[in-house]
């Protein structure tokens, strides 16, 4: 299973000889082309071969890829995990703005060399060895020389056969362009510069969430803001490697940079990738590999995967699945504010080939999200959910699990759930309400209130941003995807807010924040003017009833600043 990849992506085809080499040279010159050779060699021993070797591998569910990211829920200590960052440039080790140990490719001898024997050529081949044996742990230092004292390990045909070494370091290793314009592995025990506090505090400010030199400020939204930081760069709040690789690839593609930055966490069991090839100029693409198994529901994907025979094992249904994203600027307008990015694409890679099938549709179904939470609701789910990022959750057996899973489930969606459709959410209340409500259900909530209203406070919140989300579009006078005149916005808007007034009683701050915006933005057109100076007998009909909602909608605006300077008065409970 694990003999053969020929990459259906480059022009020059990578093709494995055996368990830890390629059948002929590794010459690479483009970053595109590294990326080809890295999939190929960290997919295949980083995520196949532990499948196969692992008794019962911890298959990454479909709906972990798709934002937001929940937080890591357990540690596999046993399989791989590494991070790796190269550059489409040649190194000047004293100008770099990061920390590592050296290594050199044997053009430097070369280019020093006089006759047809180097005797620098020996040196580095023994610097290399010696280098790389002093970061292995100790028992694996002298089997590393006796394998590799020969050989020159920089160069990328042995990127295979060092690679299972390399698990073992504790930092990252390095990749450039040696003299000749091919890349070699340049380094390794590489710390990436991680300025998260910096980092956090300025697009925190940026945002408008933080307030120079206000403590309030700061402790009210630094989980908000640490979180939509992370989210861009597609992690949740983790660990030390993926935090410190995210805010690198961050610092890479502002200074310009060409680079491809990868990390395969032990918990999330998935190679991401920052690159600079991506579209967008504000942020490095983001890509996402991962072994998943597709839903037996998905009855079209399934067929397409067989017919071109994409199985990993066709036993359990499973794929290497590649996700492509795309980040959104925060916009505190947008009801949805939370969401940083979003999915592009999906496509299945060939355990073989590296053929690629897709775009497919595996993480995004509405339909499968509905079959989950139906699932969720009779009891019928199992798999770890991580309720406030603290408490895991094995299964949906009780009660008080059904309702932490349901939280954490609105949460994770939530985003999704404020687009879709009105058909998709009635149906989503009408389950979620013939549980929360059904009468035979009351002895049983008891216990378990706090819980019960953190899930309906939760739909409250996605029910109002909805309604919001329309006010957004009625603001540029389009309804149901439709142009509408002013009259029939004008007349929309006051509806909406008059139901949106009478749901108060559920306060979400940043809901009301944006509530107001979008009304003052309303309210501040120009044309309306036209409706409000002449008198009241110069109007037409429309012009009348312009006039009139124009004021209702002056009322419902004081109404809900009213609401937001009550909540700014609330006292708040002392600080232990």
């Amino acid at each position: 299973m694990l003999s053969g990849w020929k990459s259906a992506f480059s022009k020059d085809s990578l093709e494995w000889k055996g368990e830890q080499s390629f059948a002929d040279l590794v010459l690479i010159r483009t970053l595109p082309e590294l990326k080809v050779f890295l999939d190929s060699v960290h997919i295949k021993l980083c995520l196949i071969k532990p499948y196969f070797e692992t008794g019962d591998y911890p298959l990454v569910e479909p709906g972990e890829l798709l934002p937001s990211f929940d937080c890591d829920s357990w540690e596999y200590a046993e399989l791989p995990g590494f991070a790796i960052v190269a550059f489409a440039r040649r190194l000047s080790y004293f100008a770099e703005i990061f920390q590592f140990d050296i290594l050199h490719p044997l053009m430097e001898a070369v280019n020093f060399a006089e006759g047809a024997y180097c005797p620098l050529e020996g040196q580095i081949v023994a610097h290399n060895v010696q280098t790389i044996a002093s970061r292995l742990p100790k028992v694996m230092q002298d089997d590393f020389r006796a394998r590799f004292g020969r050989f020159e390990t920089s160069a990328l045909d042995y990127y295979p056969r060092l690679l299972p070494y390399i698990l073992k370091t504790d930092r990252a290793h390095v990749m450039a362009l040696d003299a000749t314009e091919h890349f070699y592995l340049a380094g390794l025990n590489a710390a990436f510069p991680s300025d998260l506090d910096g980092e956090l505090k300025r697009y925190g400010m940026r945002i408008g969430k933080f307030i120079p030199g206000n403590d309030d400020s700061y402790e009210r939204n630094r989980m908000f803001v640490y979180q939509h930081l992370m989210e861009l760069y597609g992690f949740p709040v983790v660990s030390e490697r993926r935090t410190s690789s995210a805010l690198f690839a961050r610092k890479l593609h502002k200074m310009g940079e060409s680079f491809l930055i990868r990390v395969l966490g032990q918990s999330d069991r998935t190679l991401t990738t920052y690159t600079h090839l991506g579209d967008a100029k504000q942020f490095p693409l983001v890509e996402k590999i991962a072994l998943c198994r597709v839903d037996e529901d998905l009855k079209d994907v399934l067929r397409a995967v067989e017919a071109g025979d994409f199985f990993l094992d066709k036993a359990r249904r499973v794929v290497i699945l590649r996700v492509t994203y795309r980040q959104h600027i925060f916009n505190p307008q947008n009801p949805r504010q939370e969401r940083a990015l979003s999915v592009v694409k999906q496509e299945i890679i060939h355990p073989l080939s590296g053929a690629i099938l897709g775009p497919v549709n595996i993480i995004k179904d509405s339909g499968n999200m509905f079959l989950r939470l139906s699932d969720i609701v009779h009891g019928e789910y199992t798999g770890r959910t991580v309720y406030n990022r603290a408490e895991i959750v094995e299964n949906t057996d009780s009660d008080e699990n059904r309702l932490k899973v349901l939280y954490a489930w609105l949460s994770k969606h939530q985003g999704r759930l404020v687009s879709y459709s009105e058909e998709f959410f009635d149906g989503l209340c009408k389950l979620l309400s013939d549980y929360l409500f059904a009468p035979e259900n009351d002895k049983r909530f008891e216990a378990l209130q706090d819980l019960r209203r953190e899930v309906l406070n939760r739909l409250s919140y996605i029910r109002q941003a909805r309604k919001i989300r329309v006010l957004e579009d009625l603001r540029q006078r389009r309804l149901q995807g439709r142009r509408i005149n002013y009259r029939r916005m004008m007349t929309e808007c006051v509806a909406l807010l008059q139901e949106l007034r009478f749901e108060s009683v559920h306060y979400f701050e940043p809901l009301i924040e944006t509530i107001i915006v979008h009304v003052e933005a309303v309210l501040n057109n120009r044309y309306l003017k036209v409706y409000l100076e002449p008198p009241e007998d110069r109007l037409s009909e429309a012009g009348v009833v312009i006039r009139k909602k124009y004021g209702q909608l002056v009322l419902l605006l004081d109404e809900f600043k009213a609401m937001r300077q009550a909540r700014a008065q609330t006292p708040k409970p002392d600080r232990a």
